[in-house]
């Protein structure tokens, strides 16, 4: 059993003195804000991680902690800025009935950074922890002061020790967080406190007794770094590595909230298996493709498993939206109650299945080459070019290839064989966004409005798309109901519009390609 909370808080190094803030220019008279007591702690943490410090390196956290009000195990994971998500397990058992192991749950969140590495101690964090609460003129808590006077023991091979003092603010207030954070930072200035360059306590400790344990992070692709690893920093290389660079770390990134069933996580995750599946096709004379192609193979496949459950939230809000937009006198029978029943055995189906395959030993690997894809990345010698001399090529490709598809799908008969056709152009629409995507930060505005026209024209196609499978999910659940004896009514009525809708689709892709060929595709051809 887990649970989640969201934590704003920032850390800064304490003077000479040693002291907790008096804070007098937010708290004296006049300012309706006060410190009150929270009270002392002594707390004793251990650290979790990979023996080469793959969570650390990650800016994600694992400790099992006594003492406090908070005990437990809890993973951090980052969220931007001075945002993360701590996730909390109790004290106890993990699923294999093993007192003092790492949770099952916490330990299947962090898999998509560990990659399967064993997990062990690395570090240990006392801590003599003094607390002061911030309180609006209501009484209300704003933010938690608290003094933190560390000592670190190494749990690794070095077994070096260190000790520091810190503070740290935690904005709990309903209001902005950014608003409160800034004032206190403003007052602790004055009385000398600092911002301090570590960003968690481990970092610090791990870097205080082993210099060099945790190597700054290395500059994203494309602003830094070095030919044969990042690539030249400013070639056509480098430009694409930082855009497949963004869709791993979003793979990466996404996977815990995949795993608990968080909105929109299984949808942005399997955008990013196609945004780096495009980017390894439209970019392909820059980048091995005996090493891609078989990457490209692995994405289609998670993407795949993803899918199923992707599509069921789609399908399912389609439908229920189609019958929600009924007047209630043409909703005949149990409709709402049979795509209920429907959505539970599909819906369960699909989910075990997204969760089978991030259990997978083929998922590890996965993981495993995507991160060789990065920091290893197999260029070619055309991604030493300037990104001008090579990326309007590619999108010019990609454009051309779309063009002709729509035009074939366009001259097919009605009829399903259209139907396959628009849905091949589709995909064609898609790799010319995301083409235009990863070249967006070199090209600028040309490969900007490129992407802005053709993504009008997928989204046609997309909800045409959703027509025909929505129709053929309606002519079953009609079948259905008509064998259980219930009216047909509603779902031949839902089908004929979802069919007029699809119609209105096709007769405005003509003028929508249109559109797009006069805003970017004449621009992309002619850079």
């Amino acid at each position: 059993m887990t649970e989640s909370t969201r934590e704003i808080e920032r850390k800064y190094e304490v003077p000479a003195a040693g002291d907790l803030p008096r804070l007098s220019r937010l708290t004296g008279a006049g300012t309706g804000w006060s410190l009150a007591d929270g009270g002392r702690h002594d707390l004793d943490a251990v650290y979790y991680d990979t023996a080469d410090l793959r969570l650390l390196r990650a800016s994600a956290t694992l400790r099992r902690r006594e003492g406090g009000s908070d005990a437990g195990w809890h993973l951090k994971l980052p969220l931007g800025g001075d945002t993360r998500e701590e996730i909390r397990a109790p004290l106890g058992t993990n699923d294999h009935g093993n007192p003092g192991d790492i949770p099952d749950a916490l330990r299947d969140l962090v898999l998509s950074r560990t990659r399967g590495a064993r997990l062990e101690p690395v570090l240990r964090l006392r801590t003599d922890r003094t607390v002061r609460e911030l309180l609006d003129a209501d009484g209300g808590l704003l933010a938690e002061l608290t003094l933190d006077r560390v000592r670190a023991d190494s749990l690794r091979g070095d077994r070096g020790h260190t000790s520091w003092t810190e503070l740290e603010v935690e904005a709990v207030a309903e209001e902005p967080a950014a608003t409160v954070l800034k004032r206190v930072e403003k007052a602790l200035g004055k009385e000398g406190f600092t911002r301090s360059a570590a960003p968690s306590k481990a970092v610090r400790a791990l870097n205080d007794t082993v210099p060099g344990a945790l190597p700054a992070p290395q500059s994203t692709p494309g602003t830094a770094g070095t030919p044969g690893t990042a690539g030249t920093p400013g070639t056509a290389g480098a430009h694409v590595l930082a855009y497949l660079t963004r869709q791993v770390r979003a793979i990466v990134d996404l996977d815990p909230a995949v795993r608990r069933g968080l909105p929109d996580s299984v949808h942005r995750m399997r955008v990013a298996c196609r945004r780096l599946r495009s980017c390894l096709r439209s970019y392909r004379p820059l980048l091995d493709r005996a090493v891609t192609e078989p990457v490209r193979a692995e994405l289609k496949w998670l993407g795949g498993e993803l899918g199923a459950e992707r599509d069921q939230e789609v399908l399912l809000e389609r439908l229920r939206g189609g019958v929600d937009a009924l007047p209630g006198e043409l909703v005949l029978g149990p409709v709402s109650a049979r795509l209920q029943m429907w959505d539970a055995a599909r819906s369960a189906e699909a989910r075990d299945r997204t969760l089978t395959a991030l259990s997978s030993p083929r998922y590890v690997t996965l993981l495993e080459t995507l991160d060789r894809l990065t920091t290893h990345p197999p260029l070619r010698p055309k991604s030493a070019r300037k990104p001008a001399e090579v990326l309007p090529g590619a999108l010019r490709k990609e454009h051309d290839r779309l063009a002709r598809r729509l035009e074939r799908a366009l001259r097919t008969p009605t009829g399903p064989e259209r139907d396959a056709a628009l849905h091949q152009a589709r995909k064609g629409a898609k790799r010319v966004r995301y083409a235009a995507e990863a070249a967006r930060p070199a090209l600028g505005g040309t490969a900007k409005r490129l992407g802005r026209h053709v993504k009008a024209v997928q989204q046609a196609l997309g909800d045409h798309h959703d027509s025909v499978v929505a129709r053929e999910t309606l002519r079953r659940q009609a079948v259905a109901a008509h064998r259980a004896g219930e009216p047909g009514f509603t779902w031949g009525l839902l089908y004929g519009r979802e069919q007029a809708g699809a119609a209105d689709r096709e007769r405005e892709l003509p003028e929508l390609w249109r559109a797009a060929e006069r805003g970017g595709g004449r621009r992309a051809k002619r850079s």
